[in-house]
């Protein structure tokens, strides 16, 4: 039976007549990243602060490692970690000063803080960096800090509010490296993001919002066949594509269109990448592969083709 760390019932917020929040059920498994994803104002962050019980629900309910937090905050406090999109330290400490601050209201002893403190600033490649102030540091290396923080905590779940905002993409791909690594640590990372081609890459799940509803939830592959029929897309120039060979592809599992794009270049919608078994069809046609390329679905395809079909069925 599957664990979930992260529950909610029908969880519904309003500010007044705007429905911030709307019935929401979300189910977050222990030890996967989960993606909370849609445009600014969709609901993310009010049902984050809902989570950490930092504001309190209209209707529905909510769990957190089996507590609620709203009733029982230290429980969830103590064991969850959250990073906001503004990580807020004192700039006139350097890092380390600020994480020795952090540990000292965790009630840590020196000798334990200072091995945590150590290997929370390597593990975040800020080791070199630790005795500048943070008022040097730039926006990559304090989101850094920020999980360094987090880790010295040593949580069970870790709550991210748009991480990436901000980042220069080579500052924001390393920032995607280290959530892959809180996975393997076992860390639960629930990522609340709009930048969907950016946290493609990390997430085991995702949940695509809009307007305060959860509209789509799987991996992202069972999102691209709900929506895009597949979603795959393999390119391929072959040396004369006869009828044989085109036969063979379309019994492929897994094919759900085939095109000719021009003399000697075929196709293929498929739900997986079937690059291996396109090659063994076009050897066994005896047929000469010139080239065989891949493109994958990505969320950004998907949440446009689910919202364009939305939008010309309201229209009829």
């Amino acid at each position: 039976m599957t664990e979930h760390v992260i529950r909610t019932w029908r969880l519904t917020k309003r500010y007044g007549e705007f429905l911030a929040v709307n019935d929401l059920d979300l189910k977050v498994r222990r030890g996967e990243v989960y993606g909370l994803l849609g445009p600014n104002g969709s609901g993310k962050t009010t049902t984050i602060l809902m989570l950490l019980g930092l504001t309190e629900p209209t209707t529905g309910s909510v769990q957190v490692l089996g507590y609620d937090p709203m009733r029982q905050p230290l429980q969830v406090k103590s064991r969850v970690g959250y990073l906001p999109d503004e990580v807020g330290f004192y700039d006139r400490l350097t890092g380390r000063e600020n994480l020795i601050y952090t540990s000292k209201l965790l009630g840590l002893g020196r000798s334990e803080f200072t091995k945590r403190i150590d290997r929370a600033l390597e593990q975040m490649g800020l080791a070199e960096a630790a005795d500048n102030r943070v008022g040097t540091y730039s926006r990559g290396m304090r989101q850094r800090l920020g999980v360094a923080e987090l880790l010295i905590k040593r949580p069970q779940v870790v709550i991210m509010d748009e991480p990436t905002l901000g980042l220069d993409p080579e500052a924001a791909h390393g920032f995607l490296g280290t959530i892959k690594e809180l996975r393997e640590q076992g860390i639960t990372v629930l990522l609340s993001s709009h930048l969907l081609h950016q946290v493609q890459e990390v997430c085991d799940r995702v949940g695509l919002f809009r307007h305060g509803r959860m509209l789509l939830e799987g991996t992202v592959r069972e999102l691209a066949e709900q929506v895009l029929g597949g979603g795959y897309r393999i390119e391929l120039q072959v040396d004369g594509p006869d009828g044989d060979l085109q036969r063979q592809l379309q019994r492929l599992p897994g094919v759900t269109a085939l095109e000719m794009d021009g003399a000697d270049r075929l196709v293929l919608k498929t739900t997986d990448d079937l690059r291996p078994q396109v090659a063994q069809a076009v050897v066994r046609s005896g047929g000469r592969l010139f080239s065989l390329d891949l493109d994958r679905p990505s969320l950004d395809e998907v949440y446009a083709k689910y919202f364009e079909e939305v939008a010309h069925a309201q229209a009829a």
